[in-house]
């Protein structure tokens, strides 16, 4: 694996987690949403990643082929929680049905949380992988200066 190729990776999967991060907003933003443009309660996102392969050339694709190689991550898909919303009695509300009820998002704020954490390490953890790629760039390039 080259040096362009672990930066792509990197890159991949930084792109990646920010838009699972922009959900995570999305989704903490709109827990008490009770209407939405297409009706209802807001309904929770989520990302679905998926490996990808990095670009690359014939040859790299051919080696790549015959020893198996890493690959980058991209989002495929952004899906809605289908779970139910979460009734909660307020008969004052201006959205509770006949009995009372209010139909929320069906967002948890503390798994929401967990989430955030995960996606803000795993961003961390691949610029770290970035700085340290380039660090060794610059320090080859070093070595052929002097």
């Amino acid at each position: 694996m080259d040096f362009f190729s672990s930066m792509q990776i990197s890159s991949s999967a930084l792109t990646a987690e920010r838009t699972r991060m922009n959900l995570i907003s999305s989704n903490l933003a709109n827990a008490n949403s009770t209407k939405t443009a297409e009706g209802g309660p807001y309904k929770r996102k989520d990302a679905v990643f998926s490996a990808t392969q990095v670009a690359e050339t014939f040859r790299s694709a051919l080696d790549r082929m015959r020893r198996g190689a890493p690959q980058g991550v991209e989002v495929t898909q952004i899906v809605e929680d289908q779970n139910p919303p979460r009734l909660q009695y307020d008969p004052t509300h201006p959205d509770a049905n006949a009995q009372g009820y209010v139909a929320l998002p069906n967002v948890n704020v503390v798994e929401e949380m967990a989430d955030m954490i995960a996606a803000t390490r795993a961003y961390e953890a691949n610029v770290t992988a970035v700085q340290a790629a380039k660090s060794m760039a610059l320090k080859t390039l070093e070595i052929g200066s002097k």
